[in-house]
């Protein structure tokens, strides 16, 4: 069974690389300078796959996947 989970932005860390916007466009997407935009937060149990991934592809560790 999976578990609700959120996708949360460490903005001391993120250096606007754009690949969480990429990676993960059914909840994040880029401004113009690269740096995410959550439109929303709540992690869909379908995608917590492609959530981990962008989790795990962030040059910045600066993503992170909260457990709700």
């Amino acid at each position: 069974m999976s578990r609700a989970a959120r996708i949360e932005v460490d903005w001391t860390r993120c250096d606007g690389h754009a690949l969480c916007g990429l990676l993960l466009p059914e909840n994040l997407a880029n401004d113009a300078d690269g740096f995410p935009l959550i439109h929303r937060a709540e992690v869909d149990p379908a995608n917590l796959r492609h959530a981990r991934r962008a989790v795990s592809a962030c040059p910045a560790l600066a993503l992170r996947l909260e457990r709700t």
